[in-house]
């Protein structure tokens, strides 16, 4: 279970961002942005834009299914670090990744959405469309007699 934090994003997160304790390794300060979202309202639709600093255009996927915009991104990177032997001094590796959701209605398309990913920023414009009405059907009940 998650517990409220009123430290931040999480209490480890303050507690580690002293500088006289030692980060974990791999720990990266720049996690805390990883997939911020801002959601803008205009005139002829939506504009969202996500911030996904690190990943490249090709780590990035988007689905429509059900009438939810689905942004999925995964990423591997190694980082090599040798002394003048060859010998390693550091070697670590990272993969991950993250996935966000957003409901956008039943009845926008894949064509109808604009995705541009540009400098670790996803930027997708998700018009308005008015849901349709359905049909009233008038029923009748039949009288006997």
């Amino acid at each position: 279970m998650l517990m409220p934090s009123i430290f931040g994003e999480s209490l480890l997160d303050d507690l580690f961002d002293v500088p006289s304790f030692p980060r974990f390794s791999g720990y990266d300060n720049s996690q805390k942005n990883l997939m911020t979202t801002d959601v803008k309202e205009k005139d002829q639709g939506y504009e969202i834009i996500m911030n996904l600093p690190g990943y490249k255009k090709e780590d990035v996927k988007a689905e429509l299914k059900d009438g939810y915009l689905t942004i999925n991104a995964s990423t591997e990177t190694t980082k090599d670090e040798k002394d003048e032997d060859g010998k390693y001094i550091r070697k670590e590796r990272y993969s991950g990744s993250c996935s966000r959701s957003f409901y956008v209605g039943e009845e926008i398309t894949e064509e109808d959405i604009k995705a541009k990913f540009e400098n670790g920023v996803l930027k997708l414009e998700v018009p308005k469309k008015e849901a349709k009405p359905a049909v009233e059907e008038k029923k009748y009940i039949s009288i006997e007699g």
